[in-house]
């Protein structure tokens, strides 16, 4: 490491242009990482935040929510093997609805819940909802820029029918939409309440049952079940609309900057590794082990990986103070490692090639070339 310090003290520009070259890839993997990350929770916050850890669909739904329907009868036999407290039925419907107060269009997707089961919003701001509650909602806070906020009247320009806001929520988003979530009773009468069936009356039906439970109940549902498969909260989330597609375009590019980060250092240091051949071949032939040499080149690089990441991330941060709150970014502590650890992974892969640069110098050789 004293070689690695020193050479660096003495060639300072270089180093601080290889430096400046890091900084400017960390710091692209580390915002396109964020944004990558923000746009995922901007279009699944409303599921992830769920206490689900399973959702029962119909089988030939592809395990997308709004494809399914299911009925209280499965909500029945999914409560006799997780109890009452655990299975909780979810409708999904998206539409458009206005404000009478604003001209302002929102596109939205309603999400109808108990109001006393485990899916029930937790209100930030205003009242929440009981399942006694008609013509109620509670809405995400991103409703607020189209004007619609705690008091405001919102009507469903697809069913006619009117909602008072009574409360909002924070981060309720599905399929990069704003959830308003309404009661049972009011999604009967938005799907044209009970559907006649000979001389009985049935209910609308729901989309998913959500389920608190363990991988044995989660078979036990779907045993129980005809025609209804029991999938993952992971499973659930890679069906919503755009998010495997969004999200796969995305990794690839990060993919390609890290790729593109290691082969860049690599080339640099080999350029810089050849033009000290000869000094390497001093050194070897004074005895210098091939492990110091090695160590030294290693230790260049993760000194350089390791300050530029630093200065990165506090690019990033101060940058994402300033980014409007329509741009999604999100960071979070276990990204960032993740990220960091990769970066400097593939920073220490690509010196190897100097590293073996290095190994081949042959001390004689080199020492008679610095004579020439």
């Amino acid at each position: 490491m004293f070689l690695a310090l020193r050479e660096m003290r003495h060639s300072k520009a270089r180093y601080s242009l290889i430096m400046v070259i890091m900084l400017l890839v960390s710091f692209l993997v580390l915002f396109v990482t964020g944004l990558a990350r923000g746009l995922a929770y901007a279009n699944i916050s409303a599921v992830e935040n769920m206490p689900a850890s399973y959702f029962a669909v119909q089988d030939d739904a592809e395990h997308a929510f709004r494809r399914s329907q299911l009925s209280e009868a499965e909500l029945a036999a999914a409560m006799s093997v997780v109890g009452a407290g655990n299975a909780a039925t979810l409708a999904v419907q998206t539409s458009t609805v206005t404000a009478e107060a604003a001209e302002v269009k929102a596109d939205i997707t309603f999400f109808a819940v108990d109001m006393d089961g485990m899916l029930a919003p937790k209100v930030v701001q205003g009242e929440a909802l009981t399942n006694a509650s008609q013509g109620s909602a509670i809405v995400d806070s991103k409703l607020e820029k189209s004007g619609i906020a705690v008091g405001s009247t919102i009507v469903d320009q697809a069913s006619g029918m009117s909602f008072k806001v009574a409360g909002t929520v924070e981060d309720s988003s599905y399929s990069h939409m704003p959830v308003v979530y309404i009661t049972k009773s009011d999604w009967q009468v938005m799907k044209g309440g009970a559907v006649q069936e000979g001389s009985a009356q049935l209910s609308a039906p729901y989309n998913v049952i959500a389920l608190k439970a363990t991988s044995a109940e989660a078979d036990q549902v779907a045993g129980k079940l005809d025609h209804v498969e029991v999938i993952t909260q992971k499973q659930a989330i890679s069906s919503i609309p755009g998010y495997a597609s969004e999200q796969n375009s995305l990794l690839m590019m990060i993919a390609f900057l890290f790729v593109i980060a290691a082969f860049v250092l690599a080339v640099f240091f080999y350029v810089i590794t050849i033009q000290k051949t000869s000094q390497f071949g001093i050194l070897k032939a004074m005895g210098t082990k091939m492990s110091y040499l090695a160590w030294s080149v290693v230790g260049q690089v993760l000194i350089l990986s390791v300050a530029s990441l630093a200065v990165s991330l506090l690019l990033t941060f101060g940058m994402n103070m300033g980014l409007p709150d329509t741009m999604p970014f999100q960071l979070e502590r276990s990204t960032i490692l993740l990220t960091c650890v990769l970066f400097i992974g593939m920073s220490l892969l690509g010196a190897l090639i100097s590293v073996v640069r290095v190994a081949k110098v042959d001390a004689l050789e080199a020492i008679g070339r610095a004579g020439a």
